[in-house]
């Protein structure tokens, strides 16, 4: 069994971005979607400013007990007509980085997602994977996620 670190989580700052940005391209998909250059693209910095604003969307990191960086997620609260006037959580990019995957701390991450999602009166949580992404599938199972729906995207 694997050890589990406990992480602190908390809202990101701007100083993060670089290093969140790292993370959503340390994979063959994400390294084909982002621009990790010296300085970051203006782009990245302007969907942070208006994440921080929308008092909807939680854009979290995980702090390992040194005070590093080493997960993020982003929580969207949607209200919505369906299922009685129902808001959801929607959990999205979710990472830890490589070389410290295993420790729990996408686990903490998520959970701690559900919490704050229940606690904001939603009646329930949803994410997407990517269909290649078979260890991540077995990943939100884990947690009790069922494959319920197809997801579907329309790039621009």
């Amino acid at each position: 069994m694997t050890a589990i670190s406990p992480v602190t989580i908390r809202r990101a700052r701007r100083g993060d971005v670089g290093i969140i940005v790292g993370m959503l391209a340390d994979d063959p998909l994400g390294s084909a979607r982002e621009r990790l250059e010296d300085p970051l693209p203006p782009s990245y910095f302007a969907a942070f400013d208006a994440l921080e604003s929308d008092p909807n969307i939680n854009l979290v990191v995980a702090e390992d007990a040194d005070g590093t960086v080493v997960g993020c997620l982003q929580l969207c609260i949607l209200p919505g007509l369906s299922s009685q006037g129902a808001s959801r959580g929607l959990i999205e990019d979710v990472r830890v980085a490589a070389h410290c995957r295993s420790r729990g701390i996408g686990e903490q991450l998520v959970r701690w997602a559900v919490a704050q999602a229940r606690a904001k009166g939603c009646k329930l949580v949803e994410l997407l994977t990517h269909h290649s992404r078979v260890d991540a599938q077995r990943f939100y199972e884990g947690l009790g996620f069922q494959p319920s729906h197809v997801g579907m995207t329309l790039r621009f």
